[in-house]
């Protein structure tokens, strides 16, 4: 229910404005900055605005991927070998069912581009590749797979090749800080430098809009006074997604409503509540992420197994893939199935064992184990049988896991309890055209609005690859900041 404080404001209701720019930006992560980037190198006066005390967003507490390919430099130095038609093939069967075809073309095309772009704003990036499986890399290195790019069915349908992109950064922290700070302050300090203006603890309410529509200024409040804002061209909407407004989730994105998301409080769905009082069209609203509370050191060693006793993803994928597969087609209902020799080795890896977990339930034999967890009788033997006898062949012919990772399962050996185990993000938002302008339901662009980043529905549809939140956001942020300063 759209309330009156985010009802759009005739121009000619504004006795005073309180500050005014050519572009004016609502956030300052990482589309806000990379549209503040673009907008002042094309010559517009630029002012940002941002509801926290300094900038960075999201993005700044991220583990910093950026997904890119089509043959970046980092990708050559590393020795893999991409192509743009490679990297589209690939994210148009992960982006899942939805996925806007003549998007993912468009950002494939400039994906090379745009690294080099990213370098030139001082984003520093190692030539090294990180080959462990991880949520992130646990040291500086720059390229890891981050999709399941060479996880089946992937694998059969586009040449492998890691495309996550992780700005150098020592002595990270995960979940505290990580290499999106790197990101974030190569852009931010280029905006700068090149005249961009910003305001902290501002937060937008309304838009201002002339008698024809066109967006013509932002209402926002500061310390308790409200303020209006001029943009003399346009109005960069950069605000995050709304994974933390409960009463948007409950009504779009339902199955993870309640669980926790990987995002920041501020991600409240303000940018899209203001456009969707001006008529803006949206997409992909259901759409999630969905993060699976597990390392993937420990993922990898054993089998999931869902409450029949069976499995239902190869283990070796990215991980947000089994959160999402976990989630909505096994009832949020899975139990990682390992033995006390793959326990050890993923307690030995590399990992900072942020997410490693305990079994839940140790056994003797699998019929025990299975008893103990409360699966049907024989449910749990009958997979592990067929495991084991692949394994021991080195195969893994019903889900087609890398043989690296396969090996029989001994005993003793315990399961993990990964039941609500699972949170997650949403992925939908205001829908745009690809120069980032925010359409009407009519299909017609809003005059004088743009927007970017995870207010808007990018490339990810029904699925997902770590980095394609950064990716896109800085990628059409920065279409976002030409387009508005081009704007009449």
């Amino acid at each position: 229910m759209l309330t009156d404080d985010i009802q759009p404001i005739p121009v000619s209701a504004i006795t005073e404005w309180a500050d005014e720019a050519d572009v004016v930006i609502a956030g300052y992560g990482v589309a806000g900055a990379a549209a503040a980037v673009e907008a002042t190198r094309a010559g517009a006066d630029v002012l940002v605005l941002e509801r926290t005390g300094s900038w960075g967003g999201a993005a700044s507490m991220a583990g910093g991927f950026i997904y890119l390919g089509g043959g970046t430099e980092i990708q050559k130095a590393c020795g893999f070998e991409d192509s743009v038609e490679n990297m589209a093939a690939f994210l148009n069967a992960a982006m899942g069912p939805g996925a806007d075809a003549a998007r993912i073309a468009d950002y494939c095309e400039g994906s090379v581009a745009h690294f080099d772009w990213l370098v030139g704003c001082g984003v520093p990036f190692k030539a090294e590749f990180f080959g462990e499986p991880g949520w992130e890399p646990m040291g500086d290195q720059g390229l890891m797979y981050s999709g399941g790019e060479n996880a089946y069915p992937f694998n059969t349908i586009a040449t492998p090749a890691p495309r996550g992109h992780v700005p150098q950064m020592q002595n990270k922290k995960q979940g505290e800080s990580s290499a999106g700070y790197m990101l974030m302050k190569g852009l931010v300090d280029t905006a700068t430098a090149a005249g961009a203006r910003s305001l902290y603890d501002v937060r937008v309410q309304a838009l201002i809009v002339e008698s024809d529509g066109r967006v013509v200024g932002i209402r926002t409040r500061r310390y308790g006074t409200t303020m209006d804002i001029r943009a003399r061209r346009g109005v960069v909407m950069a605000t995050g997604s709304f994974a933390y407004n409960d009463a948007m989730v409950a009504q779009y994105a339902p199955r993870i409503a309640g669980r926790p998301a990987a995002s920041i409080e501020q991600h409240d769905g303000q940018a899209i509540r203001m456009a969707q009082a001006l008529g803006a069209d949206l997409a992909h609203m259901d759409a999630t992420e969905v993060a699976l509370f597990i390392d993937p050191q420990q993922l990898v060693r054993g089998i999931l197994v869902n409450e029949r006793g069976q499995r239902y993803v190869a283990e070796d994928t990215y991980p947000g893939r089994a959160g999402q597969l976990t989630l909505y087609h096994q009832n949020n209902t899975a139990y990682l199935i390992i033995d006390g020799d793959a326990q050890d080795e993923a307690m030995a890896s590399l990992s900072p064992q942020l997410m490693m977990r305990p079994p839940t339930w140790v056994a003797d034999t699998i019929a025990d184990l299975e008893a103990e967890i409360g699966l049907p009788q024989n449910s749990l033997q009958a997979t592990v049988d067929a495991y084991n006898e692949g394994a021991s062949r080195g195969e893994d012919p019903l889900l087609h896991k890398k043989p690296q990772w396969l090996k029989p399962i001994k005993f003793p050996v315990g399961a993990i309890d990964l039941r609500e185990s699972t949170g997650g993000f949403t992925l939908g938002g205001l829908h745009t055209t690809l120069d980032a302008e925010v359409l009407h339901v009519s299909g017609e662009p809003i005059p004088g609005l743009f927007a970017a980043g995870r207010c808007t529905a990018g490339l990810a549809a029904w699925g997902y690859a770590s980095g394609v939140s950064l990716g896109d956001g800085s990628f059409y942020g920065r279409r976002a900041g030409r387009t508005a300063a081009a704007s009449a």
